[in-house]
């Protein structure tokens, strides 16, 4: 497993270039894909993770983000 959120996004990113580019052979693409579904995985299990904090910080409920 990667070490951080954006350490995923990276290498999520990385794979997707690759695949685009079309040269890989099937063995190698399929495992890039399974390595990309984990990535993605994580990465969406530590955005959870992250919005049920910022709920608990906000009294249980979501709100909007103010941002500049």
């Amino acid at each position: 497993m990667p070490a951080s959120y954006e350490q995923a996004l990276a290498e999520l990113d990385r794979l997707v270039e690759q695949m685009e580019q079309g040269q890989m052979p099937l063995d190698r693409l399929l495992d890039d894909y399974q390595r990309g579904a984990e990535l993605l995985a994580f990465c969406r299990a530590r955005l959870q993770s992250v919005e049920q904090q910022v709920k608990l910080l906000e009294g249980g409920q979501l709100k909007p983000w103010a941002g500049a």
